[in-house]
């Protein structure tokens, strides 16, 4: 779209019209008043021959004259659009968003390799099975800023919360049961994950904590570092996994797998911990219901997006500045309509 910044200037295209108005006229050649003591003789024999001489180069004369007038009013012209600063204006669409503040504290304690799971009618592992699920999620939280905890015997930050979705992603990937110990500090990694996400803008933090088992280790129990959370306005959504089988296949320390009883799962405090923070709990028995839960999530937790559109000028005052300068080039060359010439050009 076509705009002039100061489109008033435009008022200049009038000022010759006034100057010729207004201005005193000058006099033209040949209408001077002879002053006293002045005479004015004429030496050529023939006046007749002479005028008739001469009435013959008045139409080129005439349309000298004209190209003249008309290159000057180009001239003007292009200066009076050049400092009315015309522009294009090209729309661009900006998106604002309200992102969430999103934290994963993801349980690696060894029974996270029960086979408890199948997909494709094949047994997989609860680890598989969140990583693959937690992943959608993350690719799903555009504008959103995503970290990653995983506890065991103790919790670690794997990564802090960013917008660059993909390394999170690929750091989910690289998760293995057993990289931070055994156990299962439920606690301390709520805790710690509190102590990041406390720095953050208030209604936008969010806590999933995904376990399948009960607190089994570290410093705070999980209903006091509930009551924390809750105190630092940050909410809870507490994923349960395992299914209800009573013995499932766990992986063994030489790698071997063996029936093992299932840890039981501490439901009533995921509960507590959920409702202290005003969240919600789930349970995932099976891949679907974990998917599900994830669908539930997103859906809970949706970032509200703004679009605004905004028009980027991009100046155009150059064309008009160039025409202006080619005109003056041409009045150079031609003034009055005729050719300049050198002045041994004209003894040629």
């Amino acid at each position: 779209m076509l705009e002039f910044h100061w489109p008033w200037m435009a008022l200049a295209l009038a000022l010759p019209l006034l100057a010729r108005l207004f201005w005193p006229r000058f006099v033209r050649p040949g209408q001077e008043r002879p002053t006293e003591g002045q005479r004015t003789t004429l030496l050529h024999p023939s006046l007749t021959r002479l005028q008739n001489g001469f009435q013959g180069k008045r139409p080129r004369s005439a349309i000298a004259g004209r190209l003249h007038a008309v290159l000057l009013a180009l001239l003007w012209l292009a200066l009076t659009v050049t400092i009315m600063r015309p522009q294009w204006l090209e729309p661009h669409t900006e998106v604002q968003s309200e992102g969430y503040d999103l934290m994963l504290a993801i349980d690696t304690s060894r029974s996270m390799t029960a086979l408890d799971f199948s997909r494709g009618g094949l047994p997989v592992s609860r680890m598989a099975v969140v990583k693959g699920v937690m992943g959608q999620l993350i690719e799903k939280r555009k504008g959103d800023r995503v970290g990653l905890v995983i506890f065991g015997d103790q919790a670690f930050v794997q990564s802090p919360l960013t917008l660059d979705r993909r390394a999170v992603r690929r750091i989910l990937d690289d998760i293995v049961p057993g990289m931070a110990g055994n156990a299962t500090a439920m606690g301390d990694a709520i805790g710690l994950s509190v102590k990041k996400l406390r720095d953050r803008p208030a209604g936008s933090r969010v806590l999933l904590l995904v376990t399948d088992g009960e607190n089994t280790a570290g410093l705070i129990p999980p209903l006091e570092s509930a009551k924390l959370a809750a105190r630092e306005g940050v909410r809870i959504y507490t994923i349960g996994v395992g299914s209800n089988q009573q013995e499932v296949m766990i992986q063994g320390g030489d790698g071997q797998y063996r029936p093992e009883s299932d840890i039981g799962m501490d439901e009533t405090s995921l509960k507590q911990i959920a409702n202290t923070t005003g969240g919600a709990y789930f349970r995932a028995t099976n891949t679907r219901a974990l998917e599900e839960i994830s669908q539930r999530i997103d859906a809970l937790e949706k970032t509200e997006a703004e679009k605004r559109t905004v028009l980027i000028p991009r100046p155009l005052y150059r064309w008009p500045l160039a025409i202006a300068l080619l005109v003056l080039l041409l009045l150079g060359l031609f003034p009055e309509g005729r050719m300049r010439l050198p002045e041994g050009g004209r003894h040629a």
